[in-house]
């Protein structure tokens, strides 16, 4: 297998958008899949959509592509991804901006950009992201798709980059639920896939809901939609929230920086990127060890309220995202993870599901679990859906 460049191309299959910088065919399965640049795949450079990293093609497959390919899957390409896997637009001077299929005015979210908008455009069934502050649910949802973070450590990250994280997960995207829970199920051996009906019915779930900090018309969205429920919401305080966000950053920031010190003042990194590096370096030891403390916090938090609840709701987004010509010109807006980042900091398997709603801007909530709730979930995600499908679900996107 010859290693290919950024944005090479199968031959007479011309390279139509952004979301892709390497095309290829490996596997022969019935399932398309699309695998961000900064997982490996042999054969082929793990660029992380740099001009400043190693090219030199790949040794072997990461463990997820190894898994995905010993089932019904086959891989077409790598998928397009902000600089490092480092920022929330998805913008990149080296590779190109995918567009949002969904809300093209608007942004794809990062850092997997790539996979979210290839799924959304239905260039693949499903894509893998990586997901260290929110970066396969902020897509998810910028684009009107699912997005899955699972339980930190449940799934391997064996050939990712950077190497090592305490906070990065493999995630995925679909447009179909179950073919989202069918493929964590191959990442994840011990995922299972158990029926929500097997469990206690919906009108005896106890649901928490979050919504601090979020924008007056999303908090009244997301209001109305569990309305349409029926069920038995309550709100929850997280009192570590705002610290969680917090410390999310900070340990995002100073392992980001250290897995990519070697690169740090080399001429072709982006000024974004270089400069989130710079200030990542900077972080002392006793900031990282604050922030641990906030970690242990906030988890603490998090399994007295799953004591008392099932599952926690949040909006997956602040509010409206910055428009693809804002972020082009360089603005940012890191609190679009808001409602994200605490929970890589705590661990919990997470799921991002898009809202029906008629407005030029997307909507989708969020749903979150106790550790290792990973595949019930997923079922009770697919319960919802089913049963508010008028108001739940990714069928309005472009098949």
């Amino acid at each position: 297998m010859n290693a290919t460049n950024m944005h090479t191309q199968e031959p007479n299959k011309p390279l139509s958008s952004a979301n892709w910088t390497q095309r290829f065919r490996l596997g022969d399965g019935s399932i398309t899949v699309g695998v961000k640049d900064c997982i490996a795949v042999a054969g082929y450079a793990t660029a992380c959509g740099s001009e400043a990293c190693d090219a030199t093609p790949a040794a072997e497959h990461a463990e997820v592509v190894a898994r995905l390919l010993a089932g019904d899957y086959t891989l077409t390409g790598k998928t397009n991804l902000h600089e490092l896997a480092f920022g929330m637009t998805g913008v990149n001077t080296h590779t190109g901006t995918p567009i949002n299929p969904r809300f093209p005015l608007l942004i794809t979210g990062g850092s997997s950009s790539g996979s979210a908008a290839a799924v959304a455009a239905g260039e693949v069934d499903i894509a893998l992201g990586t997901d260290t502050g929110g970066s396969v649910r902020l897509p998810a949802a910028c684009c009107g798709i699912y997005g899955f973070k699972p339980t930190y450590g449940r799934v391997s990250r064996q050939g990712l980059k950077p190497e090592h994280s305490s906070l990065d997960c493999v995630g995925l995207f679909a447009r179909s639920l179950p073919l989202l829970s069918q493929a964590q199920a191959t990442l994840d051996p011990d995922f299972g896939q158990t029926p929500f009906a097997a469990q206690p019915a919906l009108e005896d779930l106890r649901i928490g809901v979050y919504l601090d900090g979020s924008a007056d018309w999303m908090a009244q969205q997301i209001q109305s939609t569990l309305a349409g429920f029926n069920l038995n919401t309550q709100p929850v305080s997280l009192p570590s929230f705002d610290a969680a966000y917090q410390a999310g950053m900070t340990l995002i920031s100073q392992e980001t920086a250290q897995a990519n010190t070697a690169i740090i003042h080399h001429p072709r990194l982006g000024a974004d990127v270089q400069a989130r590096l710079m200030a990542g370096s900077q972080i002392t030891s006793q900031q990282a060890a604050q922030a641990e403390a906030v970690r242990r916090q906030f988890k603490g938090e998090l399994a007295e309220l799953f004591e008392r609840v099932d599952v926690l709701i949040t909006p997956a987004l602040v509010d409206v995202p910055l428009t693809r010509q804002a972020a082009m010109a360089g603005q940012q807006d890191l609190n679009l993870s808001r409602f994200l980042r605490p929970f890589n900091l705590s661990g919990n398997p997470a799921l991002v599901i898009p809202i029906h709603y008629a407005g030029p801007q997307p909507v989708a909530l969020q749903l979150v679990a106790n550790h290792h709730r990973d595949a019930w979930l997923c079922a009770l995600g697919q319960h919802l859906i089913t049963t508010y499908s008028s108001i739940l679900g990714a069928n309005h996107v472009l098949a």
